[in-house]
């Protein structure tokens, strides 16, 4: 029986998933699928990234009849430029992001401000004018609401660090989602009380896995990052994966070409929600931990930042 576990970053709007990629249908949609496959994995609750009003439309959508999704509400660095061509500008922007979270419809349901933050890596999507420019509209939105900020942060030289630290006192917690920095980097992250969430591309070098090791265990997270971030044969992270038969038809089920696709199996090369226990067997054994223990360990941070209310007196302390 698997662990209970939350995939706190997870983009399914993402058209893969609805057998879409690239613009071009390859096969029929499959969510229902992949959701029967993630909560056979123990996984019973999903934050859904937004990184525009689009996406969080079409994430509101989904979550609306499923107990166990959420999602997050911002938009993410590559798509900064949508504050400067929405109808009305930035202002307008913010406050149709701010018509989602006054939504009563909505109040249980958007749990995060984000995804935002910088990305250096892709400024092709985006010049980092621009991404600096729109960045600090988001801490608004967490003064408003009170909700954790969902950041994003690649290659940012510092940017990001310093931005951080200047508006540390405008929102209560913090996740750095998709960490792959340096342990200095970290290291300043954790001194600002943020929370660290780890994924595949977390953990694809000895240098991402000497940083994963050091981050404390009451400041981690577990993600997926689907349909992104999966562990391959190729990364450093791979001779920690150590699987039973029945941790692998859980947590990395049969996979085949998306040109070859059948019900009821995985598409290769599309993440999904249910090997975030991939991730756990990483680091359980980069740790030296039992995997169910470090599972609740995370579970618990993860309630402790997204679902404060539905901790108990106990898990508090």
């Amino acid at each position: 029986m698997a662990p209970r576990m939350m995939d706190v970053g997870i983009n399914l709007t993402d058209p893969m998933f609805r057998g879409v990629y690239r613009g071009t249908r390859h096969h029929a949609d499959d969510l229902a699928q992949v959701l029967r496959r993630t909560r056979n994995a123990g996984v019973d609750r999903l934050v859904v990234t937004a990184g525009n009003l689009k996406m969080c439309r079409q994430a509101l959508d989904l979550a609306k009849d499923d107990d166990g999704m959420y999602v997050t509400i911002g938009c993410h660095p590559r798509n900064a430029a949508e504050f400067d061509k929405f109808r009305g500008g930035p202002d307008a922007y913010v406050k149709a992001q701010k018509a989602f979270l006054v939504n009563p419809a909505n109040k249980k349901k958007i749990v995060a401000i984000g995804e935002c933050g910088l990305d250096y890596d892709r400024l092709f999507f985006c010049p980092k004018e621009t991404q600096l420019k729109h960045f600090h509209r988001h801490f608004e939105l967490a003064e408003m609401t009170g909700l954790p900020m969902f950041f994003h942060d690649r290659n940012t030289g510092g940017d990001f660090a310093r931005i951080i630290t200047e508006n540390r006192g405008r929102f209560k917690d913090g996740i750095v989602h998709s960490f792959t920095g340096t342990q200095d980097e970290l290291k300043i992250y954790i001194d600002l009380g943020l929370y660290i969430s780890l994924n595949g591309c977390s953990l694809k070098t000895e240098d991402n896995l000497n940083a994963a090791a050091k981050v404390p265990l009451n400041r981690l997270l577990l993600e997926t990052d689907g349909p992104w971030c999966e562990i391959r044969p190729t990364h450093a992270s791979f001779k920690h994966l150590k699987m039973t038969k029945e941790q692998q038809d859980m947590y990395k089920p049969r996979a085949m070409n998306k040109e070859r696709f059948v019900f009821g199996n995985m598409v290769r090369g599309r993440n999904e929600s249910c090997t975030i226990g991939q991730v756990l067997l990483v680091l359980s054994d980069l740790y030296g931990m039992d995997p169910d223990e470090l599972a609740e360990i995370c579970y618990q941070n993860s309630l402790r930042v997204f679902f404060p209310q539905d901790l108990t007196e106990f898990e508090e302390k």
